[in-house]
Order: C-alpha cells, then structure tokens, then sequence
C-alpha cells in the first residue's frame, strides 16, 4: 500500500516545469465560483474536440457499438455533450484535488448513504465498484469524506503528477494500493476495509476473461473481481457520481449491496457478465458522463479483427 511518497527535489527540474504551470493554472482556475468553472469545463470539452480527434473517433465508434439503438445524430449529439463532459471532468479533478472539504460538500447531494451502513453493521468489507464516469476523482473524494477508504490505482508515469495525484486522493482516504496487487487487495477486505476497484476499463488479455459488454460479445474484462469475491465474500456495492445540469452541483448516488447475487455464482464468466451488466445499466443513468473515448475494445481474442 502507499502513504504519500516524498516531494522530491527532482521535481523543480525543467523537464517538469510545463507540468508545473499546468498545475499551477487549475490550481488558479478552482479558485473561481462554481458557475465560472461550469462554464470553463464546457468550453475546454468543445474545444478539446478539434484538437484531440483521435480520442473523438473512438468515442464515436464506441458509442455507435454501445447505443445501436440510438439514430446517428442522436449519438453525434450524445458525443458533443461527452466532450463537454471531458472537459468538466478536468476541472473536477482539480477541484478534487484542490478544494477544502467544505466547498466539496456544499455541492454535493447524497442518495442512498444508508447502504453502506448496513453492511458496517453486519461487520464485512466493501468490494467499491467504481465506474469510470468522468466526475469520478471528484466522486471518490466525497465518498471518501463519508467513509474513508483504500483506493486502486496505477501510478502516473509523470512522477511530478503522480505526487500530486496521490495527495489528492489521500485527502478524504487512508491509502492508495497498486492495481496488480491483488494480495493486497484480498489482506484489505479481509481487515474490513473498503477497497475501490474500477473493473469496466480495457487491462490487457492477462487475467482477464472475454465477455459481452454493452452488448460487444467478447470484450477482454479483468476477473479480478471475481478472485476478490470469491476469496473474501464481501459486500459489493457501486456509486455514481452525477453531475446534476445547468450546473446544480452533484448528486452521490450509492447503490444496494448485491453481492448476494454473485457469492451463488461459481462460473467465473458468468459473475463477471452479470458485474458488466451491473455497469452498463449504472452507466446508463448518466450516459453522457461516462468515459467513453477509451479503448475499451482494443484487446480482441486471438484471430478476432480490430475494433480501432
């Protein structure tokens, strides 16, 4: 597990001094009334669009996989709206970072908090699904001011960003644990911990298992979830983090523990299609904040063609 790493010197070097006034500019930025930054985030998501194409090309393909339902100008209008999100999802992560804990909660409506009370009571540890919507860093730092937990990570190449990443993350949770230590994870929630664990992202054909997402069969999923159930039985509970309109703050929505539902499952690609199809419906709640412009079907099972 990791505590704060040190502030080295090596970070005033020039290689880091561009990070530096990236920092240091939404550091500035956050200090702004919410309105303003409401504004700004939108405005950078519009923006972002004409400069990050690629990114834009594969929210679109995943969004014409995902949403077949929809008509092609409704998804164009869908991905113009998550673009939006993008760029909000920037502020928030500054505002994550960087606000005091009550600016956080002066813009945070909670639903559904008793559900982690219940399981407090019946003394187990919290499997956390956490779902890559883009208020997700703002999200974990309110749930973590409720009730601190351990969060999963990988660590940032840039180390500069990756200090402060941490430090923001350890603001409002006890420690940070590397994502490959699945050990770790297991020693945690055996200990009653609550250990955040975000399973709807593309981590390579390794220890993961090929099932059906949104619908696109055989999409490489990590049965990490599965050897943490299994191991531990703990309760199994998600959040979304929604960003209320017209810039209303947001609503932290937690939701029933059901892992009585995956505990009587012994198939693992069965456990893991039923925690996707958990996500998909979570996603659904709030579409348009959801991160879709990542590869989520990059890995393809031997002889299947690209997606990308």
């Amino acid at each position: 597990m990791t505590n704060l790493p040190k502030f080295k010197t090596i970070f005033f070097h020039p290689r880091y001094w561009l990070t530096w006034l990236g920092i240091l500019t939404l550091w500035c930025i956050v200090l702004l009334p919410y309105n303003f930054l409401y504004r700004i985030g939108h405005m950078l998501g519009k923006i972002s669009m004409y400069f990050f194409t690629k990114r834009v090309n594969i929210a679109r393909k995943n969004l014409n996989l995902c949403m077949p339902s929809m008509t092609d100008k409704e998804r164009e209008i869908m991905l113009k709206r998550n673009f939006e999100s993008v760029g909000m999802g920037i502020i928030e992560t500054s505002m994550a970072w960087f606000w005091p804990d009550w600016r956080i909660k002066k813009w945070f409506t909670i639903t559904g908090y008793e559900n982690i009370k219940k399981v407090h009571q019946s003394d187990r540890g919290i499997l956390l699904i956490g779902i890559h919507f883009l208020t997700l860093e703002l999200g974990a730092r309110i749930l973590g001011l409720l009730n601190p937990g351990i969060g999963v990570y990988r660590p940032n190449n840039n180390k500069l960003i990756d200090w402060f990443q941490t430090k923001g993350r350890l603001r409002s949770n006890k420690k940070m644990i590397n994502r490959y230590d699945l050990k770790g994870m297991i020693r945690a929630l055996k200990q009653k911990e609550i250990i955040w664990y975000a399973p709807d992202h593309d981590y390579g054909a390794q220890n993961s298992v090929f099932v059906p997402f949104f619908g696109v069969s055989d999409t490489a999923t990590t049965a990490g979830s599965y050897i943490l159930i299994k191991s531990t039985h703990p309760a199994v509970i998600s959040f979304i983090p929604k960003r209320k309109s017209h810039g209303k703050g947001y609503e932290l929505i937690i939701l029933p523990d059901f892992s009585n539902e995956l505990v009587i499952i012994k198939n693992k690609e069965i456990m893991i299609t039923k925690i996707n199809k958990f996500i998909e419906n979570a996603v659904m709640k709030a579409p348009e904040q959801y991160m879709w412009l990542h590869r989520r079907f990059k890995t393809r099972p031997p002889g299947y063609p690209s997606i990308y």
